[in-house]
């Protein structure tokens, strides 16, 4: 994960260097960036879930993502009040269960998802997926000379490719809730073969300054066709940037 971020700023810094000697491209639109590097990160965190889930998973806490990106944004010559925007970065989620088990080794040909109410579980137990991730928005902005003030909407969509899916239990029960190994014993497992490779999502932003309300509902099914149920992500959350 830090080769992964360190090639994004690598890549997104060089690329910053050279688009600093602003052109002008044919019928006068304008393809110069902003030179404030901190407006081209966008971070992101709050709720997630999925739609689609039957009432044999069982969820339960805060599940979250957080997801951070590196963008550019290109303003309209004819309207600067609206922009396009790109970028790639890193997101995750974090699903958060009750008394399940998710066998992500099974030879099986479905996924499965067992209740453990009767059975050694977890006290704590999650699925986390993480993608590498390519952003578009369409972009509003009431002021376009001050990115920390006016009114913003954004419409959009991601393309991501999976990196990873584990699922992560912290400290092992028995059907009494008694603790077997301490609070501190983990088991990790991960395996992406019960997961769609790839990952399409639409996404929507509304704010103010650097703060905006985001949500997003993905396109693709999480899991392969006839693995599981067809669950679809969705995320609401806090975004910060200047952008």
């Amino acid at each position: 994960m830090k080769q992964i971020f360190a090639l994004l700023i690598s890549f997104f810094a060089a690329t910053s260097v050279f688009a600093q000697d602003t052109t002008t491209a044919p019928q006068n639109i304008k393809v110069g960036i902003t030179d404030k590097a901190s407006d081209h990160m966008l971070i992101q965190f709050g709720a997630d879930g999925w739609s689609g889930k039957p009432d044999s998973i069982r969820t339960k806490g805060f599940s979250r993502h957080f997801n951070i990106y590196f963008m550019f944004g290109k303003p309209f010559q004819n309207n600067p009040k609206l922009s396009v925007a790109y970028g790639a970065g890193i997101g995750s989620s974090n699903i958060f269960f009750d008394k399940m088990n998710i066998d992500l080794k099974s030879t099986a040909a479905t996924l499965p998802f067992r209740r453990a109410d009767s059975l050694d579980h977890f006290s704590k137990y999650k699925l986390t997926t993480i993608y590498l991730e390519a952003p578009v928005e369409l972009r509003y902005t009431s002021n376009p000379n001050s990115t920390d003030g006016g009114f913003k909407f954004a419409l959009g969509a991601k393309v991501g490719t999976m990196l990873k899916a584990f699922t992560k239990g912290k400290d092992l029960q028995n059907k009494a809730e008694t603790s077997l190994y301490g609070s501190k014993y983990i088991v990790k497992e991960a395996d992406k073969k019960f997961f769609n490779g790839t990952k399409i999502a639409a996404t929507a932003r509304v704010g103010y300054g650097i703060f905006s309300l985001h949500g997003a509902y993905q396109i693709t099914t999480l899991l392969k066709e006839g693995v599981g149920p067809e669950l679809r992500p969705w995320s609401i959350g806090l975004t910060i940037s200047g952008l």
